[in-house]
């Protein structure tokens, strides 16, 4: 029988999330993520958003859908006439208001029919991400993650958290492919919005009000990003605003 915090009204946070297992003692390998100065990887950054200090950055868009399959914001932006850049929004490619998603239809037929998902990595771009990451770590079978602890479902009162700009994270670990485990729960359950491997060669970054998911590495890791299909990769400055 499942039991609720009477607290929140939320289930209790498990101990193992999906494969990845939620560490309540040693926070010790998320030091990395907590150790920023002053403009260097501030909150709304893509160095915030992911980690700084490293070599090349580049931005994976959440494809769009039409009638569930994926659709390439390039492929949308053409059909308005306009085309993407490395920094633009998705309003943008669409010529809406920014919050468009509250009118009461929205859309182009034939073109797409939902906007890209808001949130951590969605499980299409991170099954396609997980191949390309593997070649570029030396310790796929050991990686960490963070979870942000206020997405709705969970309770995790009493679990310790990392601090990260503008978020405290839940610090899992796991190998790199069980980063889309937590779907194992739920195929609504967020996947973490951090993820690095022990050897510290890159860092993928996510954040529930984005469209746009985040990858440091070093400058090979992020020309193979740009050369993968099925991905839509632009590269991008630490200094960046995310979106």
């Amino acid at each position: 029988m499942e039991t609720w915090s009477l607290r929140s009204g939320r289930e209790p946070g498990p101990a193992l999330y999906g494969r990845l297992r939620v560490e309540v003692e040693d926070l010790g390998p998320a030091r990395r993520m907590t150790e920023r100065r002053p403009g260097h990887g501030d909150f709304g950054t893509v160095a915030g958003v992911a980690a700084p200090g490293f070599p090349a950055y580049a931005r994976v868009l959440h494809p769009a859908a039409l009638d569930e399959g994926p659709v390439r914001w390039d492929v949308v932006a053409a059909a308005y006439g306009r085309r993407v850049e490395a920094l633009t929004d998705w309003h943008e490619v669409i010529g809406a208001e920014r919050f468009y998603q509250n009118m009461g239809e929205y859309g182009l037929p034939g073109v797409w029919d939902e906007h890209p998902a808001e949130g951590p990595t969605p499980g299409d771009v991170a099954r396609a991400l997980i191949p390309v990451l593997s070649r570029h770590t030396g310790t796929p079978e050991r990686c960490w993650y963070g979870l942000w602890e206020g997405y709705g479902r969970w309770e995790w009162e009493g679990v310790p958290t990392f601090p990260t700009p503008g978020r405290d994270e839940i610090l899992l670990s796991g190998t790199l492919a069980d980063a889309v485990s937590p779907e194992l729960l739920d195929e609504f359950a967020e996947l973490p919005d951090l993820w690095w491997p022990q050897d510290g060669a890159w860092c993928v970054g996510g954040d529930v009000d984005l469209v746009s998911t985040y990858v440091c590495g070093s400058e090979e890791l992020i020309a193979d990003l740009l050369a993968t299909p099925g991905l839509e990769v632009h590269r991008v400055a630490a200094g960046d605003r995310v979106g």
